[in-house]
């Protein structure tokens, strides 16, 4: 042995008694199990409400329940209600240690409530982890996404991704400002143009609930109007939401409210802000900092406390439906939350949907309008060109423009920017029969023609790229062509011509723009994409109105009006000079409603229709997509209303390749089908709850196609 191992050197045989006895004390610590982050092995629960009940964020239907978990003891502060966790999910029962589920994977969730015994007789999992202390989910939204789950037959995780934005941690350590004194009740202003705009904004300002359907009168005064309301919801120590349909009308009620209230008083939630901004002003709403919201879509959810007003702007726009699922639309949401907190209801537009008439024809809602006189005094004269006018007008078959539009267009252009509103974007037209407007189809795969640049004889199929040269009419024989709907960008190169030394500006998807100058200058643009001209535009050309109206859909001709409304409200008042022209038969419904500027007439008599024939909104409907097989299989099983009516099933549009697939269409080189499935009033729950159930059990199973169910889809052909 050597001296550096004797044992006079350090061996632990010769060790003082003091170091034996530590070494002796760390043994018997090390024996002791420590508790381990996310698996919490061997840690002390909580002594009061060891049971956590946690909404895991698995948004499928077989799963849209609570799970039971259990709070370990270093947890137990921060685990409160509506703070986010995470949880392991998926362990079997056979994988228990010391009377503690292990193992699954790790899963996002919320925390619902703490329980001291749960309703599980087997053993918990511990929580993993408390994500963050702060609470998002209280119990007023937590009702709001249920009922919107069950309304739509979706799961309520789904509906909480929408309604909840993704955490910041930055945005959560900084602390919101402290909330202001409320302001007082604003003037009535222009709400005095309309009947009891008066008296509904002093409903406001006194803590009433009244529920209107307004229809505001044309102009740029609707946003200053909307302000106002908010304002007087604002004076009575409440709060209010307003929802938009896009980032543009959001900026505009900002910059209102704003100019009334000044800064602090409300935020604007849009995706334009970025996520973290966004959140911090997420924030700011929950925890009571700020009383009003501005936003587009998803801020239909946002935590307002006292809510006294939630008010709705242009409800027929595509924008305002989800697209994520259970695919809710911001009119129902906002619907619910009045019903549900008891307070204000505004549905507001320039136009009125089908939606909004059956609110007043129900009674539910009171109309908000105003006289025929202010009317006249804020809206443009309305001319039509038909088809017996474009068949007299030489200048129509050889130019973009009838003659009445291009004198329109120059004599406005004397006096400011013209607007000319055209269906379709890009340049390539769609072609259709000269005589029938039959549209131009490929014979070999039944796809749209469309003219090569300028030779509208030189056609080439939109769908296969064949080309075809002699072309004739399967219906009426003929061999002459028209084109169907010419995009913007071509409409531009055209009156670019025929006014050669005026500007000409575009606005579609690609580049949308905001405002232009008032200036004299052509603004090309897609429905929805209009800009606002300072002073109002002098004059308006809605081309192809034929095409709108022409869609195989429901709602074809309450979207057309809706969309010329929405163009000829920018046009300047007919006692300063505004004019527009709708090239369109002028002796159809919407465009007699366009010339006499009655969206309600027209919305009140397509509602009598539909009444008649048992469509939405009268009815409840669902769709059913998916390959035929699984359609009829999916129908078979479910255990549907007694008096549900399955409509179909019929062949869903193809989804070809190459192109952007939509919402709700099969995926590219699959065949789908389509059942409606419609009920009476007073059944759509029952609907909606058998579709979830037959979805949840398809699911569980995990066999077959997968079917896509949307409970009263926009577009039902």
């Amino acid at each position: 042995m050597s001296s550096e191992n004797g044992p006079g050197d350090g061996g632990a045989e010769g060790a003082p008694p003091e170091q034996l006895a530590l070494i002796r004390e760390s043994v018997r610590g090390a024996k002791v199990p420590r508790a381990k982050p996310r698996t919490w092995r061997g840690a002390a629960l909580a002594k009061e409400r060891p049971v956590a009940r946690v909404l895991v964020d698995k948004g499928v239907l077989h799963l849209d329940r609570y799970f039971d978990y259990a709070v370990p003891q270093e947890l137990d502060e921060d685990a409160q209600p509506g703070v986010r966790v995470r949880v392991r999910f998926g362990a079997g029962r056979g994988r228990v240690r010391d009377g503690r589920r292990e193992g699954g994977g790790l899963v996002d969730g919320f925390l619902i409530e703490r329980r001291a015994e749960s309703d599980y007789s087997g053993p918990l999992a511990a929580l993993a982890q408390v994500v963050s202390p702060e609470p998002v989910l209280g119990e007023e939204l937590l009702g709001l996404a249920r009922a919107v789950a069950d309304r739509y037959a979706g799961s309520l995780a789904d509906v909480l991704q929408l309604a909840v934005p993704p955490r910041s941690a930055r945005a959560e350590q900084r602390p919101s400002p402290a909330p202001l004194p409320p302001p007082a009740e604003p003037a009535a202003g222009s709400w005095e143009r309309y009947e009891h705009g008066g008296a509904f904004l002093h409903a406001l300002a006194s803590g009433g609930a009244p529920r209107a359907v307004w229809n505001a009168v044309p102009g740029p005064l609707w946003s200053e109007e909307l302000a106002r309301a908010v304002a007087a919801t604002l004076a009575s120590r409440r709060g209010a939401l307003v929802v938009v349909p896009d980032g543009r009308a959001a900026a505009r009620v900002d910059a209102a409210l704003t100019a009334l209230l000044g800064e602090g008083r409300h935020v604007l939630l849009t995706a334009d802000a970025g996520p973290e901004k966004r959140y911090a002003q997420w924030l700011a709403v929950r925890r009571g900092s700020v009383r009003a919201v501005v936003g587009t879509r998803a801020a239909m959810f946002a935590p307002v406390r006292d809510l006294g007003l939630v008010a709705l702007w242009d409800d027929g726009d595509d924008s305002h439906s989800e697209q994520h699922a259970p695919q809710p639309h911001a009119r129902d949401v906002l619907l619910l939350r009045a019903a549900q907190d008891k307070c204000a209801f505004l549905l507001g537009g320039w136009s009125c949907t089908v939606e909004a008439a059956q609110l007043v024809e129900s009674g539910w809602a009171r109309p908000l309008v105003a006289g025929r006189e202010q009317v006249r005094l804020a809206a443009p004269l309305v001319r039509t060109v038909g088809d017996a006018d474009l068949a007299r007008d030489e200048a129509a078959r050889a130019a973009r423009l009838p003659t009445l539009a291009w004198q329109v267009a120059r004599d406005g252009l004397r006096h400011g920017p013209v607007l000319v509103q055209v269906p379709r974007r890009g340049y390539v037209p769609r072609m259709a029969c000269a005589q029938c407007r039959a549209p131009a189809r490929c014979r070999h795969c039944a796809g749209p023609l469309e003219a090569q640049g300028a030779d509208t004889q030189a056609l080439r199929c939109g769908w296969c790229g064949r080309g075809e040269d002699a072309w004739h009419c399967p219906e009426c024989g003929g061999f002459r062509l028209r084109a169907q709907v010419v995009g913007a960008r071509r409409t531009a190169e055209e009156l670019g011509r025929a006014f050669p030394a005026v500007p000409v500006r575009t606005s579609g998807r690609e580049h949308v723009l905001d405002t232009v100058p008032g200036t004299p200058a052509l603004v090309v643009s897609t429905p929805g994409a209009e800009p606002v001209a300072e002073g109002g535009y002098a004059a308006a050309l809605l081309l192809d109105g034929w095409a709108m109206l022409g869609r195989p859909d429901l709602r074809a001709g309450e979207d057309a009006l809706r969309r010329w409304i929405a163009a000829a409200a920018l046009v300047r008042p007919q006692g300063e000079r505004g004019t527009v022209v709708v090239v369109a038969e002028p002796t159809l419904r919407p465009v007699q409603a366009l010339v006499r500027w009655d969206p309600v007439g027209h919305a009140v008599r397509e509602l009598a229709e539909r009444a008649e024939l048992g469509f939405p909104p009268v009815s409840r409907m669902a769709a059913v997509s998916g390959t035929a097989e699984a359609v009829a299989e999916f129908l078979g099983a479910a255990e549907l209303p007694p008096d549900a009516e399955v409509l179909g099933p019929v062949p869903v549009p193809p989804t070809l390749p190459g192109r952007p697939r939509r919402p709700g269409s099969p995926p590219p080189g699959e065949h789908w089908e389509r059942a409606l499935v419609r009920v009476p009033p007073g059944t759509g729950a029952a609907l909606a709850a058998a579709l979830k159930t037959a979805q949840a059990a398809r699911m569980a199973r995990g066999t077959g196609e997968p079917v896509r169910v949307r409970i009263d889809p926009p577009d039902i052909g």
